[in-house]
């Protein structure tokens, strides 16, 4: 049944194609160990990790990332090479000329497309989050030294009470300058100033010190001080995003609970954590996109042999990774919704590949 659709030219394409690009991928994935390696043993050495941490942690976190992020870029490499030099040896022309359409030609090339769509779309959503904690566990514990302390956080933990802190310290749970204030609609009933706030990550409740609480009452105001006040509060230290890479280690149920926090609370990464959930399901796109590209690229022979259309593929890979880069800094600097920003570099370049399709040799 199967032969009845795929014919034996389509085998051939197949196996070359898949061929093709996981070598490609084993290859990218020596080279970028090797140089990892070679950039961040002072920092191995320096922090006394194992052997097994550095393998079974690290990069069994870090190769699978790479992998799902250059994959795209890697098949369209792999796909332009193979039928470039499938052209160059003049196995495509009697392809076309015994009767088959380029649409024909194409259908082997869709079918390896969407494999890799498979495989990458349940990466996205189900292996990358998973191998993304190991890979960023590590590298915030042994690698990456970054500022545990972030300044201005505003948070909204319910309708009507809001939150500010001047700065907070993750190391040691405690924020400073810190104020709570409840509304009424629009009239505020309470303020509660303090000059610093700790968690107690054992009792889970915030304790302040030098606490004043000024309650209204339409003309008539009241003040209380306190020099220390416990209490329990719709927030906790995690609350507090002290990671740029925490959002795609989160599950898509983690992600969808944190978002709807969000839209509530108004801390500002709102547009971080929709752009992660879009992100993953657009992503595999890619593979369709790049694949149609490459095709309609290098299916036509020309002198040189591969290397032009690998100078262009090369080019066109850069391109791609600018857009890609430009649209997520639109996004979360500039305003632009996500969904749109994650979807620009495919519509960009599916609209590209149309036109090379349509130039393609018939």
């Amino acid at each position: 049944m199967l032969n009845k659709y795929i014919k034996v030219f389509d085998w051939y394409i197949i196996k070359k194609y898949l061929g093709t690009f996981v070598f490609t991928i084993a290859i990218f994935v020596v080279v970028i160990v090797v140089f990892d390696v070679s950039e961040k043993l002072d920092n191995f050495l320096k922090a006394n990790v194992t052997l097994n941490q550095i393998i079974f942690q690290y990069y069994a976190g870090s190769i699978p990332f790479y992998i799902d992020m250059l994959s795209p870029l890697i098949n369209f490499l792999a796909v332009i090479f193979f039928t470039a030099k499938m052209a160059n040896q003049t196995e495509i022309v009697p392809i076309l000329s015994g009767g088959a359409s380029f649409n024909r030609f194409l259908r082997p090339y869709f079918i390896c497309a969407s494999l890799i769509f498979t495989v990458s779309l349940f990466a996205d959503i189900y292996l990358i989050p998973f191998t993304n904690q190991l890979k960023n566990t590590f590298e915030n514990s042994y690698v990456v030294l970054e500022d545990h302390t972030k300044v201005d956080v505003h948070i909204q933990l319910d309708k009507n009470t809001f939150v500010y802190m001047q700065t907070f310290n993750d190391d040691i749970k405690t924020g400073y300058m810190f104020t709570l204030e409840k509304f009424n609609g629009d009239v505020m009933k309470q303020k509660l100033t303090a000059n610093s706030i700790g968690y107690d990550t054992v009792k889970h409740r915030w304790t302040m010190h030098g606490v004043d609480v000024r309650y209204v009452n339409g003309l008539r105001e009241k003040m209380v001080h306190s020099e220390t006040k416990d209490t329990v509060l719709e927030m906790v230290p995690a609350d507090f995003v002290l990671h740029n890479n925490i959002y795609n280690a989160m599950s898509m149920s983690e992600l969808n609970k944190k978002i709807d926090n969000e839209s509530m609370r108004g801390t500002g990464v709102l547009y971080d954590m929709l752009f992660e959930k879009y992100y993953r399901f657009v992503h595999p796109f890619a593979a369709f996109v790049l694949t149609l590209i490459g095709v309609s690229l290098s299916s036509r022979k020309v002198r040189g042999g591969v290397g032009l259309p690998l100078g262009i593929g090369f080019f066109l890979c850069f391109a791609y990774i600018v857009v890609d880069r430009f649209a997520n800094v639109f996004s979360l600097k500039g305003g632009l919704h996500p969904i749109i920003a994650v979807c620009i570099p495919n519509l960009l370049f599916g609209l590209l590949g149309y036109y090379l399709l349509r130039k393609a040799p018939k």
